[in-house]
């Protein structure tokens, strides 16, 4: 099924996983694709993730976003890590099959689960996170660091320095010092798309051209013909 949202057609898709089935939206038509997953809390039509999918579709990639099982219940509250980490295999499986490459991309937590799926051995071609969640709230001690260095694909941070949900002292110990990593540091930013001089339509514009230097910086994929 198809819809047209403000930036064109957007295509509906029913993702099954091991617990029943979420929804997915699919827009773009590149040879390389990014599974974008949401952050805690929210769901894939908030609106700063679509400005994200939708900008990233228009500098030419094939862009998935999906609904995490709580999310597409209507819940707030996250499932726990394991089935989160099913239904997110089951989404880049899913746009695996449409693409020459898979880009595993998130925001916070959706961005946390890609690392442990890449960690666990899910190939991708690199990573795209988008406000890291190094520590809970007012917890640095409870890092989310240590699989990182089993991750064998590059990874690119985009970590603001007032991010309250990685500090940057840890930031620059536990991740940015990691081999494969690149670093797009967002002066004045703290873990939401806004604030600190920044709108959530000047954050994901510059998230977008970022992501897409850095993505063409990793060299070219195969020659499977664009989707449709």
């Amino acid at each position: 099924m198809w819809f047209d949202d403000n930036n064109g057609p957007v295509e509906v898709l029913e993702i099954g996983w091991p617990g029943g089935t979420v929804s997915g939206r699919l827009v773009g038509s590149g040879r390389d694709g990014i599974l974008l997953a949401h952050g805690a809390g929210t769901n894939q039509d908030h609106p700063f993730i679509t400005l994200l999918r939708d900008g990233l579709a228009d500098a030419g990639y094939t862009v998935l976003t999906f609904n995490y099982p709580y999310s597409e219940r209507g819940s707030r509250r996250p499932d726990p890590t394991p089935r989160l980490l099913e239904c997110h295999q089951a989404a880049a499986e899913r746009l695996a099959g449409l693409v020459d490459r898979l880009f595993l991309a998130g925001r916070s937590m959706g961005g946390r689960m890609a690392t442990y799926l890449a960690a666990g051995g899910r190939e991708t071609a690199g990573l795209v996170l988008y406000a890291y969640p190094l520590h809970p709230p007012g917890s640095p001690d409870r890092l989310r660091a240590d699989h990182l260095a089993d991750v064998r694909a590059p990874m690119l941070f985009f970590q603001g320095t007032r991010d309250a949900l990685a500090r940057m002292d840890l930031f620059e110990t536990h991740v940015a010092s990691l081999p494969g990593v690149t670093v797009e540091i967002l002066e004045g930013a703290g873990h939401t798309p806004r604030g600190g001089g920044w709108t959530e339509a000047s954050m994901a514009r510059h998230l977008v051209e970022r992501t897409a230097v850095w993505i063409g910086g990793l060299g070219s994929g195969k020659s499977r013909p664009p989707r449709p």
